[in-house]
């Protein structure tokens, strides 16, 4: 059995940081995230494999990364210079290991956490 719990989000001002976190137990995966705002779809973050092999949405480049430990299963999303179009709801999720091409389809992923809100202020 696969549990998956976020944590780290909150409101900040734009340019600001936040770090996320994704507590996962049962196995092991590739993990990502995504996030959906309100009116939208969801839509693929960032994903890391088992071996740290990291890919990020092109909206985020250059400002989120990505990573895990995988002793504590534990993944995280450092997330610099914020801004307000980032402000979404941000899941975790896992899934076995999917060729990189999978790993920005939702469709793909099997366990989800219940999600961290995540508030940029302009």
């Amino acid at each position: 059995q696969v549990q998956l719990g976020e944590s780290g989000g909150g409101l900040v001002q734009a340019g600001g940081s936040l770090r996320l976190s994704c507590a996962a137990s049962g196995g092991t995966f590739s993990m990502a995230w995504f996030r959906q705002a309100p009116g939208k779809e969801r839509e693929f973050v960032a994903a890391i494999t088992w071996t740290a092999g990291t890919y990020y949405a092109d909206s985020v480049k250059g400002r989120f990364t990505i990573s895990r430990d995988n002793a504590k299963n534990t993944m995280y999303l450092q997330m610099n210079s914020l801004k307000p179009e980032d402000t979404a709801v941000y899941y975790c999720a896992a899934v076995l290991h999917r060729p990189p091409n999978e790993l920005g389809d939702f469709r793909r992923y099997a366990y989800w956490g219940q999600g961290t809100q995540v508030t940029v202020s302009s």
